[in-house]
Order: C-alpha cells, then sequence, then structure tokens
C-alpha cells in the first residue's frame, strides 16, 4: 500500500477516507489502525518542524586557553632490571664437597672463599709427583754428568761414535722426563688450588644448591651456587622503531639520558646515560632495545624488577599546547572547537607534534591566548552559537 504523505491534515484524512471505503470489513479495521499511526507520526513531524531551532538556547560548554611554552618530548617505557653478570659456579675437581663457607644470600668480594672440596687426595697427588720430579732430577744431574765425560773421551777418541751418541740421548731423554715432572707438579697444584672454590666476581649469592658432605664432578651440569653482580646493573627497555631517528640524534649528541621511577617515595628518581643502542629491530614488536649502567651502590634495584622509563628524546621551545580533553578525532583527523569573539564555535583542524600522554599535546593549528573547547563537544555545532560555563566537579 503506497501512502503520499501531503502537506496539509485535510488531504491526508481525504486520501486516507478514499482507500478506506474501497476495503472490505476486515481489511478496514487493519487501514484504520495504520491510519491512526501515520496521522499521529505526521502531527508530531509537522508540528515539530514549525517549532524547530525556534527558541533553542545555546549549548553551554567550558573553555581553557591555549598556552605557549618549551615543551620536552620523553618517551614512557618500562624497563626491566638485569644484573650485570650472573655466574654459576661449578667444581673443577671431582671431590667431596667439604664445608660452604659462606650463608645464602651473601654478599661476596671477588677471591673470597665460598666452598672446599676435600683436598687431601690432591695433596697427595702433589707430594707424588713432586716425589718424582726429585727422583727424575737426581737421574738428570747423573746422565747431564755422564754425556759431558762422554764427550770428552769422545775428543780424545778413547770411546766410540755409538757410546758418545748413546751417553748424549740419555742425557736429553733425562732432560725431558724432569720437564714433564715438573708439568705433572704444577698440574697437581692447580688441582689442589680448585679444592677452594672462590667467587669470581663481586655479587650476592643465591640459595646453595649442592650441599656440603656430596660427591661433586669436575664442571658438572648442576651449578653449587648462582653469584649475581648487582653492582652495577644494566636496566634494559625498548622503544617503538618510530623514535629510531630522534634516538640516534640524541645518542650522537650525548644527551641520551634515562630516567628511572621505582615507586619508592622514600627513593629519589635515578638517571644515567643511555651508553647501549642496539644493532637490530626486533621484527616481531617493531621496538629497539636500550640499556643504561646504574651503580646501584644501595642495592636498590634488584635483577628482574620492573620500573618506569623516562627518556628525553627531543626538545619543542615555544610550543602552542592545549589539554588533552579539547581534541577530538574526526573522519578528517583530529580538530579542536574554538570559541571566537562572536561566541561561536570554530571547528579547526589541527597538526598534534607531541602527546604527553596523560594532560597536554603539543599541536599547530591554534594561536596563543584562543579559547578552547574541553567539555560539552558532543552538544555543539560547527559555527553556532555557545555559552561558557564552568567546569563540572571531578569525583575524587
Amino acid at each position: 500500500m503506497n501512502i503520499r504523505y501531503p502537506n496539509s491534515f485535510e488531504g491526508l484524512a481525504g486520501q486516507v477516507e478514499g482507500r478506506f471505503r474501497r476495503l472490505n470489513r476486515r481489511k478496514k479495521v487493519v487501514v484504520a489502525t495504520a491510519a491512526v499511526a501515520v496521522i499521529a507520526v505526521a502531527w508530531f513531524l509537522i508540528a515539530g518542524s514549525g517549532s524547530k531551532n525556534k527558541g533553542r538556547p545555546a549549548p553551554v560548554v567550558v573553555t581553557q586557553p591555549v598556552k605557549m611554552k618549551d615543551v620536552t618530548v620523553v618517551e614512557h617505557a618500562v624497563g626491566t632490571v638485569v644484573a650485570n653478570a650472573t655466574v654459576q659456579v661449578t667444581a673443577q675437581v671431582t671431590g667431596q664437597l667439604a664445608k660452604a663457607a659462606f650463608q645464602e644470600g651473601q654478599f661476596v668480594k671477588k677471591g673470597d672463599l665460598l666452598f672446599v672440596i676435600d683436598p687431601r687426595p690432591f695433596q697427595a697427588a702433589l707430594d707424588q709427583a713432586r716425589a718424582t720430579l726429585a727422583k727424575d732430577e737426581a737421574q738428570r744431574i747423573s746422565a747431564v754428568a755422564t754425556q759431558k765425560r762422554y764427550d770428552a773421551l769422545f775428543a780424545q777418541n778413547a770411546i766410540s761414535s755409538q757410546q758418545h751418541d748413546t751417553a748424549t740421548a740419555t742425557a736429553k731423554s733425562a732432560i725431558a722426563t724432569v720437564e714433564a715432572d715438573r708439568a705433572l707438579v704444577e698440574t697437581a697444584r692447580i688441582n689442589l688450588g680448585y679444592t677452594q672454590i672462590r667467587a669470581p666476581v663481586d655479587g650476592k649469592t643465591g640459595p646453595i644448591l649442592i650441599q656440603p658432605g656430596n660427591l661433586v664432578s669436575a664442571n658438572g651440569s648442576n651449578p653449587l651456587v648462582v653469584l649475581t653482580q648487582i653492582e652495577p646493573v644494566k636496566i634494559s627497555f625498548t622503544l617503538p622503531q618510530s623514535d629510531l631517528a630522534a634516538i640516534q640524534t640524541r645518542d650522537r649528541a650525548g644527551k641520551l639520558i634515562a630516567i628511572l621511577d621505582t615507586h619508592n617515595p622514600k627513593a629519589p628518581k635515578l638517571s644515567a646515560k643511555v651508553d647501549f643502542v642496539s644493532n637490530q629491530i626486533s621484527n616481531t614488536t617493531g621496538t629497539i632495545e636500550l640499556r643504561a649502567y646504574f651503580d646501584n651502590k644501595d642495592h636498590t634495584l634488584v635483577p628482574g624488577q620492573q620500573v618506569d622509563v623516562d627518556v628525553t628524546l627531543n626538545d619543542l621551545p615555544k610550543s602552542t599546547i592545549v589539554p588533552r580533553e579539547a581534541i577530538n578525532e574526526g573522519p578528517n583527523g583530529r580538530y579542536v572547537f574554538v570559541v571566537t569573539k562572536e561566541q561561536t564555535a570554530d571547528m579547526r583542524p589541527i597538526t598534534v607534534l607531541y602527546d604527553e600522554g596523560t594532560q597536554f599535546m603539543a599541536i599547530k593549528g591554534v594561536k596563543p591566548k584562543e579559547k578552547v573547547i574541553t567539555e560539552g563537544q558532543l552538544r555543539v555545532v560547527p559555527g553556532a552559537k555557545v555559552s561558557t560555563g564552568k567546569p563540572h566537579a571531578k569525583k575524587p
């Protein structure tokens, strides 16, 4: 059923009445119900159109002035504390672990005694090697003396060449045997020294993983203890590859600084120069790794701890800034509403230079002291009048 909407109620009623007469009784009931609904809708549209925009008050908005100040471009990241060195302390000789010379969790210095392996077998091996050396040294002295006598006799043609050669070979063999004995003595001495396991670096000890009394193997797969160097430590964090140019520029100027926030109200923020920029960008995350060293004298930072990192990448002097609440997203990009002197809303496209993230944005497209709308944008029509009011009280 096609019904055209007339410009008056009389025409509408006539049209409905003509069609109504040509229908049977059942259809007349249905049509009558539909006609009532159509008339009601028409009344609402016609009556409403006559009063549209008549007497409608200007929407109340809240504005803030555009400001100008020097802006520091800071990139925020989450960093991880990494130990400068982590050493798995293992035995270098096989023997029974006699004792541990430290407490678990203790800070030790490089060279401090950590473990003792039963030294008696190694002391015995050293004594045996020294005795063998002494015996062979005596034989060497005798062989060398014999060679000298045979040299004199051979010069007088008192002995044959074969006898002379035999004496010379015997002396050289004795000398070589003594050299081998000396090497065995040194090996035995080194192995005896390995029975005392000392800290290779300064650091903090972890739990003892193999208790005294157990038999340990040379270069076993299970460490005796893990020693972690935490003075200094490294802070590892990543930044998006879009910041690469700014990172490189700042790094070349020696101004790439990392500032740490450990969320400890009693500790000040820490800062250190970024001294490592990775040589590749991650294909999976599109980020590049940076590292900074902190001396960590007070051992505030613990390996594995996560901290907030701020890195200054650029300086924007005399930048135009507006509150983040004033920025709107449209199909053609970002824009703000500027309230003109005539109290109308001017829709102004902008370019964002820097998003601080919580409070403001540095932009292009507005001028200092202009007023931008921060509350009530949904009720604003571009070019229409607006009325300024006070900001709503924020809930605690």
